[in-house]
């Protein structure tokens, strides 16, 4: 049984299929190796449940992430601080890999490892007071968790040089624009505005959507030869999905 993270699937008419991934580990939701684990089961387990279409991945109205236990960190052995980002990075891929619209509500603080979960979403939504930061280097490490490859692809290489270098923070207005969130709105209506993107999706193909998700990813994963197979596998796949529908639906008339 999870301690930390927790799964709740709405079965009310309205968002049926809307589904959120809680963290809850107060004060500042600081993860350990048991949050990486719970969740990447959660994000496992949502992404196999057919009645869930789109994923909230929220942290309270407080407080997103304020990235790693730092006390746990220090009495790690190099031994087992290998264990610990091979964790790290099995969570955020989960939640990377669900096959469904996700979307991070941030609230409060998105600092260090926080950070890069928030970009495995495929959408963000902050409040507007929200601080940010790349912050591992102020600890003397890195951003881990494929967070400088993800970093690095939204912001360039320039910008995510300047946050890794400085490990400074940074509010949510230059978020917006160096495009590490979506949207900014007030900080009581964060979660409200991630629902109303998810509801978008709750009624869509869900074969589509995986499919869609997979490819642009696999844009970022992939040798251009590998990328062009891999579209070409999947536009065939649906295709396929598409004309069985189709079938169905004529012999049902």
């Amino acid at each position: 049984m999870s301690e930390f993270v927790s799964t709740v699937v709405s079965d009310g008419s309205q968002d049926a299929g809307l589904a959120m991934l809680l963290l809850s580990r107060p004060p500042t939701n600081a993860m350990t190796r048991q949050v990486y684990r719970e969740i990447a089961a959660a994000a496992d387990e949502l992404g196999h449940r057919d009645d869930v279409a789109a994923v909230i991945v929220f942290g309270g109205h407080e407080i997103f992430s304020a990235g790693d236990d730092m006390p746990e960190l220090r009495t790690l052995t190099a031994a087992e601080a290998g264990v610990a980002a091979q964790v790290r990075r099995q969570a955020v891929d989960a939640v990377a890999a669900i096959p469904k619209p996700t979307v991070a509500a941030i609230t409060g603080y998105a600092l260090g490892a926080g950070l890069t979960l928030a970009l495995a979403a495929d959408w963000r939504v902050s409040g507007d007071n929200v601080k940010f930061g790349a912050t591992e280097i102020l600890a003397g490490l890195v951003p881990d968790g494929d967070g400088l490859a993800r970093l690095t692809r939204v912001a360039g290489v320039s910008r995510a040089k300047d946050l890794v270098f400085s490990g400074r923070f940074f509010d949510a207005e230059e978020a917006l624009a160096l495009g590490l969130i979506d949207d900014m709105v007030a900080p009581d209506d964060v979660y409200d505005a991630a629902a109303a993107w998810a509801r978008r999706f709750l009624d869509g193909p869900p074969h589509a959507l995986a499919a869609a998700k997979a490819g642009i990813n696999e844009i970022f994963d992939l040798a251009p030869a590998e990328r062009i197979a891999a579209e070409r596998r999947r536009y065939v796949e649906v295709f396929a999905a598409g004309q069985g529908d189709d079938e169905g639906d004529l012999r049902g008339r």
